[in-house]
């Protein structure tokens, strides 16, 4: 099944969740004027509220993970335009006033770059972005980190090494999304599927980005219908999404319109349905049987 989709359908108007939160102060000492001992206050007495505030505060709309190919397959130019994408959305007008629409009006992310299963960069740990001050630096570091390339290409490595990551995440999310983008199918690394699953059964929802701005060719192991590959073998859990690039100009507006929806918790008007009992269209490990043909392991 293929989707389209335009920022500006994302773009609904809503109703941001009233009051911010706040930690709440302890009372100044009070005394009893009497002969006898002082009163002394109960330290723990406000101690659930202020840890309730404190929950509060570290409380996000989504924890996001950035997963982004770098391998071989992508030339200097695409990856350059990723890069610029992602810094460039993050900064949006739309991005942010889709922050604002959730009900604690943040979230938190992190960008990592991957190649081979053993073969992964954090270029942001975990951010908080709560508005315009946030998202710049969150943009300039991404800006910053000088463009590489590396060998295969493993979106299961990939996935494996996103899931931890969650646990390190200061903050809290009420979802937790994997956003995969990548020119290819799995060629190194265990099985996709095997990694998706078990992202899924930790309540992780994966979303992706398959990138088809070239003509198949055998010397990069690209296969046709890679958005078929990716809805029916990467992506998973509730409103799971592709948006797929297939025209070079449409990057980056293919990227901002997937932060829309991830931000703002929007699922596709026809979302993708997985029937457990059907094959799916695309077999799932035809990269790995690609580079056995090819190298002969």
């Amino acid at each position: 099944m293929r989707m389209l989709f335009s920022i500006g359908a994302m773009l609904v108007a809503g109703v941001l969740a009233g009051g911010d939160v706040a930690g709440i102060a302890a009372p100044g000492p009070k005394f009893e004027t009497s002969k006898f001992e002082p009163f002394k206050p109960d330290p723990l007495k406000h101690r659930p509220q202020r840890l309730a505030a404190d929950r509060d505060a570290q409380t996000v709309d989504v924890e996001l993970i950035l997963a982004v190919d770098v391998s071989y397959s992508m030339d200097m130019d695409e990856l350059a335009i990723q890069r610029e994408g992602y810094a460039q959305a993050i900064q949006s007008k739309e991005f942010l006033q889709a922050l604002k629409l959730g009900p604690n009006g943040r979230i938190a992310v992190t960008y990592f770059e991957w190649a081979a299963s053993s073969d992964q960069k954090i270029i942001i740990p975990w951010r908080l972005v709560d508005g315009p001050e946030t998202a710049d630096a969150v943009a300039a570091e991404i800006m910053k980190t000088p463009i590489r390339r590396a060998s295969r290409t493993s979106i299961s490595g990939a996935i494996n090494f996103a899931m931890p990551l969650f646990d390190e995440d200061p903050y809290r999310g009420l979802r937790r999304v994997i956003d995969i983008s990548g020119d290819g199918p799995n060629n190194n690394g265990g099985p996709v599927t095997a990694a998706r699953d078990a992202a899924l059964e930790k309540g992780i929802v994966i979303n992706g980005l398959p990138i088809m701005v070239k003509e198949p060719s055998y010397s990069t192991m690209d296969i046709d219908n890679l958005d078929y590959y990716y809805e029916d073998c990467v992506i998973g859990g509730p409103g799971s999404f592709v948006i797929s690039i297939k025209d070079r100009e449409k990057f980056k507006e293919a990227i901002r319109t997937k932060l829309l929806m991830e931000v703002a918790g929007r699922t596709p008007e026809r979302p993708v349905v997985r029937v457990a009992d059907k094959e799916p269209r695309v077999n799932c490990m035809i990269g790995e049987k690609i580079w056995s043909d090819r190298w002969g392991r």
